[in-house]
């Protein structure tokens, strides 16, 4: 997930994003995502089996491509990985929380609230999305053991979009229609300015 002030594009580094080593690191972050088009974002991950020292790893990376693509959340089906795996991170000075193969139990459905979204998936697109304010995900953590996370908030909405990912729903599943209509036609415009370059 990726946020802008009205959460499109959050910077959790202190770093100024225009910093060219910054940019550097994101652009090389950006380039290891798998973009809207791709056949796995619209699929339902499979389950994580096993928790080994390469999960680890994995989750470490994930991390790392998260933070220097200045995101919030990211789904391990954004890297081309069929994994019900997700890591966020909600402040500059928050834990990394890793959640392998969540549900969510509860949502707040009586308390929502519609904020703009983005997402590292879909470059440049931002829509509004609206969601439940609370959440509560069992999942399982890095080791296999059990893990309940109750969550309000921006915590809460970058979970229950990143679980979006691991079920194949985008944010564009979640807007209005006049909101991902404008959406498709501005990847349509990007996407034949790139051709035409």
């Amino acid at each position: 997930m990726s946020h802008e002030p009205d959460l499109r594009e959050e910077r959790l580094d202190h770093e100024s994003p225009r910093d060219p080593a910054v940019e550097a690191r994101r652009a090389a972050a950006l380039s290891l995502l798998t973009l809207y088009g791709d056949p796995i974002l619209r699929s339902r991950a499979t389950a994580v089996d096993r928790f080994d020292d390469t999960l680890g790893d994995q989750v470490r990376r994930m991390g790392a491509i998260m933070g220097d693509a200045l995101g919030v959340g990211l789904a391990a089906p954004q890297l081309g990985l069929s994994q019900r795996l997700l890591v966020y991170r909600v402040g500059p000075d928050a834990p990394l929380i890793a959640l392998l193969n969540p549900e969510v139990e509860w949502t707040s459905e009586d308390e929502v609230e519609t904020l703009d979204e983005g997402c590292l998936s879909i470059p440049g697109v931002a829509v509004e999305v609206e969601r439940p304010v609370h959440v509560r995900v069992r999942a399982q953590d890095e080791e296999g053991g059990g893990r309940l996370i109750e969550a309000s908030g921006l915590e809460a909405r970058v979970i229950q979009h990143e679980v979006d990912h691991l079920n194949g729903v985008l944010i564009l599943d979640r807007t209005t229609k006049s909101e991902r209509r404008d959406a498709l036609r501005g990847l349509r415009e990007a996407a034949q300015e790139r051709h035409a370059a």
